[in-house]
């Protein structure tokens, strides 16, 4: 059996990048779709949202079977089932003759049995992999969704305005099957056996910070709906803010693009710095910079400006997701990491899902985006929050210790 940091653990953290990187198209097809499907369908932007919003809820649910069939079966039956759902769920969508069908297709079988095995229970494996480096390799996991976004968009409208979204969805479904069924293999080797002490060591940390084991998932996952309803909306409607801006779909798209590419340079550098002054203190950092970026939305919509507050936003927000996951290991046993990883991770795709729809709510209500951001800024508050309360609880903990 591999060690933790060997040469196979480093091999296995590419494989699950690229597997995230390929199976994260379910996060962002359905965005930079969204026009297409708001024009064909002949539906107000809120309406046109909900898909999304399905999406997300089905990725949150499906992420915790994701992760109990990891813990108890191997990483390697979730991407499998995960990589099957993204060909269905693809190709059945393609041939969708209502939003509504359009909806429960895309929902069910791209974010509840597709994208969600590619992302949670990946994370959690690749934690297992590593101790001294587990912030950075955590973070380049999780950087998954984001090559994915970065990768994405530009591909995903090219073909959309050249050959239709439908038809791009069955390109999709292809490619997935062909990409993603071969990776699958690079992974198979089970993780290495964890020390007994790791657990007792996690359930002393939780003892000292004052919490149940239900208080803190509960609360971490809380903060992750809070920072995501922020996220969502520059990442959801950034291409129809362009549209409505007159800008164009592909400006929006190439936004998206920036935006999340930046966030990748920006996950692997909070992977850095988290692995020195820990996953709590890189929480709050993180959250406090997403809504100083966020605020920039407010006095700013020229096209050059909203390039560079694009990126800036990226750059900015990156850290906070990979940060829950790694104060999970701190304070959960590894035997429970596949389920109390994904809850929490499915806890930020709900907040995605519940911040795209309100931006088009408050959209729809305004006819204006900056009442959107306004609420953007409240969410994060609640979010900063929430990391300052545990951060000082964990340093008091600590100082005790």
């Amino acid at each position: 059996m591999s060690e933790v940091e060997s040469a196979y653990a480093w091999w296995r953290l590419l494989a699950a990048v690229l597997l995230a990187t390929i199976g994260g198209v379910g996060l962002w097809s359905i965005v930079v779709a969204l026009p297409a499907v708001q024009a064909e369908f002949g539906l107000a932007r809120a309406g046109a949202s909900l898909p999304y919003t399905y999406t997300m809820l089905a990725f949150m649910v499906g992420g915790v079977l994701m992760g109990r069939l990891a813990d108890r079966f191997g990483v390697v039956l979730p991407v499998v089932v995960g990589t099957l759902a993204l060909g269905i769920g693809y190709t059945t969508t393609a041939f969708a003759g209502s939003i509504g069908a359009y909806a429960a297709l895309y929902a069910l079988f791209i974010g509840g049995f597709g994208s969600c095995a590619v992302f949670g229970p990946l994370v959690a494996d690749t934690s297992m992999w590593f101790t001294r480096r587990r912030g950075i390799a955590v973070a380049l996991c999780a950087s998954g969704n984001y090559f994915a976004g970065a990768f994405w968009p530009p591909v995903l409208q090219h073909f959309i305005a050249e050959h239709g979204w439908r038809n791009t969805h069955l390109g999709i479904a292809a490619f997935c099957v062909v990409t993603m069924l071969p990776l699958a293999l690079a992974i198979r080797r089970p993780p290495p056996v964890q020390a007994a002490s790791a657990a007792a060591t996690a359930a002393g940390g939780l003892a000292r910070l004052g919490l149940s084991p239900r208080a803190l998932q509960g609360l971490l996952m809380l903060a992750g709906v809070s920072c995501c309803v922020a996220m969502a909306m520059p990442q959801v409607h950034i291409v129809a803010y362009c549209v409505d801006l007159g800008y164009g779909a592909a400006r929006g798209a190439e936004m998206l693009s920036l935006m999340l590419g930046f966030g990748v340079v920006s996950r692997l550098i909070s992977g850095v710095v988290t692995d020195r002054i820990g996953a709590p203190a890189m929480l709050l950092l993180g959250s406090s910079l997403q809504m100083v970026a966020l605020a920039l939305f407010l006095p700013f919509d020229g096209l050059g400006a909203l390039y560079l507050i694009s990126a800036t936003f990226g750059l900015f927000q990156g850290g906070i997701v990979p940060s829950y996951a790694i104060i999970v290991r701190q304070f959960f046993p590894p035997r429970e990491a596949g389920l109390r990883v994904s809850l929490v991770l499915s806890s930020t795709l709900a907040g995605m899902a519940l911040g795209g729809w309100l931006s088009g709510v408050i959209f729809d209500a305004t006819a204006s985006y900056q009442m959107a951001v306004v609420h953007g800024i409240l969410w994060s508050l609640l979010n900063i929050s929430i990391a300052a309360w545990l951060l000082l609880r964990t340093r008091a903990a600590l100082a005790l210790a």
